[in-house]
């Protein structure tokens, strides 16, 4: 078979996994079904994100495009997955589960991989809107997986918000697709890549924001944000766990398919990246404000997406080096964020509440897990020896490089103004006063690795990168400057 041909089974094992799931008798053996079929998934992604940093690009005709841009996503994706599926196991055995809750939470979680899978590997945008589109309404019903009114409320919240926003996004896509009516394809990416000269420039640039808008709704861009909050704080840990570690990115990756058109019409204008600086510094702001006055801790980790991807439109918007800094963020946050909603899950269901305030004593009550959610929030606010100190220095560098003094003073007040503010709750959560005695609680070999891998990369990548990991993030990034893959 050729390796092309993978593809194919990177979208085909997901629905086939999914289709096949009310076939399955337990709940525990449904949950090992769903983690086999991711397994299988990341397999068939390694094969084709493997063949693509060695041979280059693989098409299959107008349909699937997968290039550099898209296979370090997609390598982003299955890791994400593959750790979500690994912690579900854990997460549910401490929770009231049926058998048909597990059947519906499997068809769901590999149904969502799927569509995420497929908004990736579209060469067709039509196909790719309606990639993120089936994620809305997929990933939407898991966040009804515990239901009760508030679970219910944000479900509509999410779907109502995202619907509209979506629906932006398809405006968007008809007017570029207007935009390219001189081309050969006018819905194909690489054919409006090809012919990106020929692009009506008013029309493509209309297209744009309505895609900004639309797109940016689903990643969590303030001030379209305001759906993201309750989701996170209703939906288990696990569905937490893929928003924040790679829904929203998805939805950004979207966006970043359209820049190197708009940009390649306007002669390298830079007028797409003035919009991604825009919202992404309006995102970290709007973050900052309500870090500050948060007590519930998945609300916390909801808004710190907020601001991560806001850093990562940032680094995007700067270009150069950091559309590089974007997408090495955009790794170590999904990791990060990972590492902290599976710790916000555990240490929820041992205390009883996510309230921060009634969470002191985390490391005491459980030293893995409290651990885990320590070393979580400090990465995430830019601690040194972590990550995303790292990627976070390269947007500084590029915001000088560029001359870009507000921006850099925007970003420096309000990444300062989190650490302040997530340090503080940190700092309580960890060793404050417990509200009430509670043994410390046991942890299993896998509650140890799934603290420990996604710990260990983001320590490592801290401090060096490797030489295969720098050169596919810089051949992503050449994507979004406009090169070929």
């Amino acid at each position: 078979m050729e390796t092309r041909h993978a593809l194919w089974l990177v979208l085909a094992l997901p629905a086939a996994g999914a289709a096949l799931c009310p076939l399955l008798r337990t709940r525990d053996g449904m949950l090992r079904w769903a983690l086999g079929v991711v397994a299988a998934t990341a397999a068939a992604s390694a094969v084709c994100i493997r063949a693509v940093f060695a041979t280059g690009p693989l098409r299959v005709g107008g349909l699937l495009h997968l290039d550099s841009l898209s296979a370090y996503h997609l390598g982003v994706m299955m890791a994400v997955f593959l750790l979500a599926s690994l912690y579900s196991i854990t997460y549910f055995r401490h929770e009231t589960f049926t058998r048909g809750g597990a059947i519906r939470y499997g068809g769901l979680w590999l149904g969502s991989l799927g569509t995420m899978a497929l908004a990736l590997l579209s060469n067709n945008l039509g196909l790719m809107w309606v990639g993120i589109e089936a994620t809305t309404l997929l990933t939407a019903l898991l966040i009804t997986v515990h239901r009760s009114p508030a679970a219910l409320e944000a479900m509509w919240k999410y779907l109502l918000t995202c619907s509209v926003g979506i629906a932006f996004a398809f405006m968007g896509t008809l007017l570029v697709a207007a935009a390219g009516a001189k081309a050969r394809e006018a819905l194909v990416w690489t054919s409006l890549r090809d012919a990106a000269a020929t692009l009506d420039v008013g029309t493509l640039k209309l297209g744009f924001l309505f895609l900004l808008v639309g797109y940016g709704t689903k990643s969590g861009l303030a001030p379209m944000h305001s759906w993201l909050p309750d989701a996170h704080s209703q939906a288990p840990a696990p569905v937490s766990a893929i928003f924040s570690g790679f829904m929203l990115n998805s939805a950004l990756y979207c966006i970043l398919r359209y820049v190197p058109l708009v940009e390649s019409a306007t002669g390298g204008s830079g007028w797409s990246h003035r919009l991604l600086v825009l919202f992404g510094l309006l995102s970290i702001v709007v973050s900052a404000a309500f870090i500050t006055f948060q007590n519930d801790l998945k609300r916390l980790l909801a808004y710190s997406s907020v601001e991560h991807l806001g850093i990562i439109a940032l680094g995007a918007g700067l270009g150069g080096l950091g559309a590089f800094a974007a997408l090495f963020h955009t790794l170590n946050h999904s990791v990060c964020k990972t590492l902290g909603f599976f710790c916000a899950g555990r240490l929820g269901q041992l205390h009883g509440t996510q309230d921060m305030r009634r969470m002191g004593g985390s490391l005491r009550s459980s030293p893995v897990w409290g651990t885990g959610l320590l070393a979580a929030v400090l990465a995430l606010i830019g601690m040194t020896p972590f990550a995303i100190f790292m990627s976070e220095l390269l947007i500084v560098r590029a915001a000088i490089d560029t001359r870009s003094i507000v921006s850099l003073v925007v970003f420096l007040a309000g990444t300062g103004t989190v650490f302040v503010a997530a340090l503080r709750h940190a700092v309580r959560m960890a060793w404050g006063d417990p509200v009430g005695e509670r043994p410390p609680a046991r942890a299993t070999p896998l509650d140890v690795a799934l603290v420990a891998m996604p710990l260990g990369v983001i320590l490592v990548l801290g401090l060096w990168l490797p030489g295969p990991l720098a050169r596919a993030i810089e051949g992503a990034a050449a994507v979004i400057r406009g090169g070929r893959p």
